[in-house]
């Protein structure tokens, strides 16, 4: 990823679009990775580009296993060098989402944790009524804080509001270094595929 990045962080989910695509920019419209999702794939198998050109691939996120409540998702690079890995937290994610993200010596260092599950239900349910699921994106709009083992929160991700498609801002709150920054990207965009996978 481009190293001048400037927060917030902008990700973009086309729900429209056949094959789901992927966009993050940074606060002055650069854009620092796209991703799209190849159709009828069961074991996750994603490949993050610079671009939406799709020349360069940047990274790669493969889940360890089948559809599983506790599957993790390894991130590498381009050369498939470790990077780390993001797990769900199991039985409790069916509730509230929960997830923590692993370093490059499978050590823990960050939680992403839903801030009120309930507006994520209802932002769910609502946005399988016909018509009236075209605005559930301006009134349920879930919010996600990112923490440090210690319990110092350093990011916020929350959902925008907008109309035909969804968008998330991620807001820095505190200091994380590159390779820290990466891990985070990579989770929230796995985070996303997987949240909207559950309704």
């Amino acid at each position: 990823m481009n190293r001048q990045i400037t927060y917030p962080l902008e990700f973009e989910f086309k729900i429209m679009a056949l094959s789901p695509q992927f966009y993050v920019r940074d606060a002055s419209g650069q854009e620092i990775a796209y991703v799209k999702q190849k159709l009828f794939k069961l074991k996750e198998d994603i490949s993050v580009f610079a671009d939406e050109s799709q020349s360069s691939i940047l990274y790669k996120i493969k889940a360890s296993q089948w559809i599983d409540w506790s599957a993790s998702y390894m991130f590498t690079d381009a050369s498939g060098k470790n990077l780390g890995k993001m797990g769900r937290k199991g039985a409790r994610s069916l509730w509230k989402a929960t997830y923590e993200i692993f370093d490059e010596h499978d050590a823990f260092e960050f939680k992403i944790e839903e801030d009120n599950a309930f507006v994520k239900i209802m932002d769910g349910l609502f946005s399988e009524v016909p018509i009236l699921g075209f605005f559930t994106g301006y009134v349920f709009n879930p919010k996600y804080n990112i923490y440090r083992k210690d319990g110092t929160k350093i990011a916020e991700f929350t959902k925008e509001a907008s109309f035909l498609g969804k968008k998330f801002k991620l807001h820095q709150h505190g200091n994380f270094d590159i390779q820290e920054e990466e891990r985070i990207i990579l989770s929230l965009i796995m985070m996303v595929f997987l949240e909207r996978s559950r309704g």
